[in-house]
């Protein structure tokens, strides 16, 4: 990234784990922060804590027009975008495909694909010329399929693949581009998934030891912090409490 003082950031989806935790450390640590999401009173909170710093933007990431009109309406000293941090996301649904929602697949597509480089491509020319720097957040879930994980997983590693792709286009440009892919971490992901569920979340997440948002937001921030000749092309990160599965077997009879 370049030497501009203070460097901006775009985080999506800052209303709630890895982004909001990521806003308050980016602004602790001197740069300028632009939070996206769709909880106006999560982002009014966030601007009151955070201050002149922040600047909020409400949209849904899935709508185009709105983040097109966001970004148009970005004030000046915010427009120069130095980092943008793709941390939106989400699952829906814990099935297996045969019983799974094709709404909820669709919703994770919209929003973990189609949302995610509609974004990266309005911002490309700004971070070109500002030798600027893309983060993805992935998940272990590219890597690593179980039961019920089936669009999420699949929609995880297109964002792993898009960014080493990504990576390569962008060769020669000095604009740098890393996936972060987190394990387990306890954050509302759950919550989320589950359609409001906090018993099963709770039940996840018990005696688990799990991540937290703010070591994801410490990962990011030292992603963000290393010299402009150094890329970090992909970081898996998994409490020390999980770790691999065996493959299941169907036995007949």
């Amino acid at each position: 990234m370049n030497t501009h003082t203070p460097r901006t950031v775009l985080i999506t989806g800052a209303t709630a784990g890895f982004g909001r935790a990521a806003a308050r450390k980016f602004i602790d640590n001197g740069w300028q922060v632009i939070a996206t999401g769709r909880r106006a009173d999560r982002l009014d909170a966030l601007q009151a804590e955070l201050g002149n710093a922040l600047h909020i933007a409400c949209f849904d990431i899935r709508d185009e027009a709105a983040m097109r009109a966001a970004l148009d309406a970005l004030p000046e000293r915010f427009a120069g975008i130095d980092l943008l941090l793709n941390n939106a996301g989400l699952a829906q649904g814990t099935q297996p495909a045969q019983d799974a929602l094709l709404s909820d697949w669709k919703t994770m597509i919209d929003t973990n694909v189609t949302a995610l480089v509609t974004l990266t491509h309005t911002l490309l020319p700004t971070l070109i010329a500002r030798k600027g720097a893309v983060i993805n957040i992935s998940s272990t879930a590219a890597t690593y399929p179980y039961t019920g994980g089936n669009v999420y997983g699949g929609s995880k590693a297109f964002v792993s693949q898009f960014s080493l792709g990504l990576r390569a286009d962008l060769h020669g440009t000095g604009v740098r581009v890393t996936v972060i892919e987190p394990g387990m971490a306890e954050t509302e992901f759950t919550v989320v998934r589950t359609h409001g569920d906090q018993v099963a979340s709770d039940k996840l997440y018990g005696g688990a030891n799990p991540m937290t948002a703010e070591d994801i937001a410490d990962t990011i921030f030292w992603v963000a912090s290393q010299p402009p000749h150094l890329n970090i092309n992909r970081i898996e990160l998994m409490p020390t409490s999980q770790s691999f599965a065996g493959f299941q077997v169907h036995r007949e009879g």
